[in-house]
């Protein structure tokens, strides 16, 4: 697991949260995946571009709830399994909208990319390797939503 890895993850996310907020992230995600931007429609309104949807307040407000979620993650490394049902029932609310698995691991990619640009050097492979780690935990967490779907639903 992530044993003696903890001091790592969380100086790495303060540092994170501190510098840049997790806007530049979703810029990446969208460079990475153009086929996400058609998910976040608020109130049916298609975006023309991911700037556009960077820019609205229900998009910011998703955000923040993203930050909240690895926030928590980053809180409970210790137990991560007190938080299975919230990210169970976040995984169940993420497919009922579109959201494919795969989606996430490029939400992933977008976070050690800027973990990456933000810690520099100090970024190293164990410090990568604990975030993939925590990461992957969440997501496996927030898979179960998908899977415990009724059949024929």
């Amino acid at each position: 697991g992530l044993r003696g890895q903890h001091q790592p993850v969380r100086s790495a996310w303060a540092a994170l949260v501190r510098r840049w907020g997790f806007l530049s992230c979703c810029c990446r995600l969208f460079d990475l995946d153009p086929d996400l931007l058609p998910l976040f429609q608020y109130n049916c309104k298609q975006f023309a571009s991911p700037q556009e949807c960077l820019s609205t307040p229900e998009f910011l407000d998703h955000i923040r709830k993203v930050m909240l979620v690895i926030d928590a993650a980053v809180s409970h490394l210790e137990n991560l399994s007190c938080l299975e049902e919230y990210l169970c029932n976040l995984g169940k609310k993420h497919q009922a909208v579109g959201v494919k698995v795969e989606s996430f691991s490029t939400v992933g990619e977008s976070l050690l990319y800027m973990l990456e640009k933000c810690l520099g050097a100090a970024f190293s492979p164990d410090v990568r390797e604990a975030w993939s780690k925590l990461y992957s935990a969440v997501v496996k967490a927030m898979q179960r939503g998908w899977e415990t779907l009724p059949e024929g639903d």
